[in-house]
């Protein structure tokens, strides 16, 4: 889990999470050009990701294919939540998103 908490510690690594969320199976080089950083940089960044188990990385020929696992998260997750409280905070949650997202359409 150290590392997994690790690697979630830098901005740039979550925003990388997110950049692969969204689009699955996307080459380094295209995640490489959202970042104002270089390749060198991505690369250390992605292997932080990898070691943590938290990118899943596919050769495909010249290139290598991205992934999120997700199951390190869900491991921390179970770890400190029960069924009940994993309920109750999830709707918290919804509500929160909810309020922030009218806060934002009233500005």
């Amino acid at each position: 889990m150290d590392l997994v908490f690790h690697a979630l510690a830098h901005e740039t690594r979550r925003e990388m999470l997110d950049h692969v969320k969204t689009a699955p199976g996307q080459t380094v080089g295209k995640l490489a050009a959202h970042f104002d950083v270089s390749r060198i940089t991505i690369l250390n960044h992605l292997k932080v990701l990898e070691e943590a188990g938290l990118i899943l990385s596919e050769k495909d020929g010249r290139s290598r294919r991205l992934y999120l696992n997700l199951v390190p998260i869900q491991m921390i997750y179970d770890r400190w939540t029960d069924e009940y409280s994993g309920y109750w905070a999830g709707r918290l949650t919804s509500i929160k998103y909810a309020a922030e997202k009218a806060a934002k359409e009233r500005d």
